[in-house]
């Protein structure tokens, strides 16, 4: 039985427990039709009890045959009230009484509990901020994990919902996918639902269904957790620069309306308690201090094990990789970020050619492996159609050249464990990828190996 469920039988108890107190009280003023309206209302909360029982523990059940006993010894006096026979109040208490401690013993003893995890990505390139908590939660025998990816929109310009995505046939074959339209949250009231977006409303970008917005998620659960899909560099709480730079992490919808937080370190707990007892006042303190846990992100369970884990290779992929005389290229992973587009335009955009001239010229002994931003799409061409319009010229001659690869598949953490070094923007991944002990390289936008017109 659920842990929502078992809770709703205890409450049934509890209220039959009080109503036998006022059905002593009745039959002691021989107020006989408040007694009989007293027991009546017993049956009806005992037969609700029991079929809530039934139905999770099946026909039989110990408690349920507890609960019929006590229908019997309700149906018997209420029968004797109506016949006119006297009915002793402290003997009719007893009666009752006895048999609910029976039932009560029962219902703490008997009900095993079980958890029901429900877990709401929506980008599958974001999965592994989620993972390793679901594994746990699906190894657990006493509970029931459900993946249940969700839809997003595009943002127009004007903030309506443009184009819808779904993705949830891109996840690993051992995740079970559970379909959004399939799960009746309502019903089910589950113990716990994760999710690692944490923006509602407020993305300028997308925006996931706004059924899965943390504000309505929570009247459907016993515990909202909230996970990041992102990992920051690590900083001490009292640089202030860098507390302000990510501020706005901190004070989303997500982080506010959850009931836990999960971050990924201890400083970093620290810093989102300073930001958010300083937004909701000091006073408030405490209760962030209980709310938001520094345990650690799951994305770098993910990435530590996939070093671990043979990597399957797409074979166009080993055409770039693999030497004529069937050894291997040093890999270099490459990855460019929206904020360094955003920010530099026209500049980045040289830098990024740049980067490839370089590369291709040493293409028989390293091969690139470009992997940009999974919302760099959405989000350029929302916000500057024209900037998107010159960066996927770029792309679609390094697609058309084919001297490197070109990798926008939900799974970054095959691209980290198959690359002998990192180098690109500042961005999340880095902080991933420095926990493989593989070289890092951030890349300057105002350095180029060859001289270009900025256009």
């Amino acid at each position: 039985m659920r842990q929502a469920q078992k809770k709703q039988v205890e409450s049934y108890v509890e209220l039959l427990t009080k109503a036998h107190n006022a059905i002593k009280a009745a039959l002691k003023a021989r107020k006989w039709d408040g007694a009989l309206e007293l027991l009546t209302q017993c049956q009806e909360g005992a037969i609700l009890a029991g079929n809530l029982i039934e139905d999770a523990q099946g026909e039989g059940f110990v408690t349920v045959g507890l609960l019929e006993d006590y229908c019997e010894i309700v149906y018997q006096l209420h029968d004797k009230i109506l016949q006119g026979q006297y009915v002793d109040s402290s003997r009719a208490h007893k009666s009752l009484h006895r048999a609910m401690v029976q039932i009560k013993n029962s219902v703490e003893k008997d009900i095993p509990v079980r958890m029901e995890a429900v877990f709401l990505p929506y980008k599958a390139s974001m999965w592994d901020s989620l993972e390793s908590v679901w594994k746990a939660a699906d190894e657990d025998p006493d509970c029931d994990a459900y993946v249940i990816p969700i839809p997003y929109y595009d943002k127009n310009p004007d903030g309506s919902f443009g184009e819808m995505h779904y993705e949830g046939d891109q996840y690993p074959d051992y995740v079970p996918i559970t379909g959004y339209d399939e799960f009746d949250f309502q019903s089910h009231h589950p113990d716990m639902i994760f999710i690692h977006n944490p923006y509602d409303q407020y993305n300028y970008v997308t925006s996931v269904e706004p059924f899965f917005y943390c504000t309505n998620l929570k009247q459907y659960t016993e515990k909202l957790i909230y996970i990041p899909y992102f990992v920051l560099w690590d900083f001490k709480p009292d640089d202030k620069n860098s507390v302000e730079n990510m501020r706005h992490f901190c004070t989303t919808s997500g982080v506010i309306h959850a009931d836990k937080v999960i971050v990924q370190s201890e400083d970093m707990r620290q810093v989102y308690i300073d930001v958010m007892t300083e937004e909701a006042g000091e006073n408030t303190r405490s209760y962030w201090e209980e709310k938001i846990l520094g345990i650690g992100s799951p994305k770098f369970d993910r990435v530590l094990s996939a070093q671990e884990e043979e990597q399957e290779i797409p074979e166009d992929w080993k055409r770039v990789i693999e030497k004529p005389d069937g050894s291997r290229k040093k890999i270099i992973l490459y990855n460019t970020g929206v904020a360094a587009l955003l920010h530099h335009r026209d500049k980045m955009l040289s830098k990024i050619r740049d980067v490839f001239r370089v590369f291709k010229e040493r293409q028989e002994e390293v091969a690139l492996l470009w992997r940009p931003h999974p919302l760099i799409k959405a989000t350029i061409s929302s916000m500057h159609p024209e900037l998107w319009e010159a960066y996927e010229a770029i792309r679609e001659e390094y697609l058309a050249e084919g001297w490197g690869i070109y990798d926008d598949t939900p799974d970054v953490d095959r691209a980290i464990a198959i690359s002998d070094g990192y180098y690109g923007d500042g961005s999340s991944l880095v902080q991933m990828y420095q926990k493989t002990g593989k070289p890092v390289m951030i890349q300057d936008v105002d350095i180029r190996e060859y001289e270009e017109s900025e256009g």
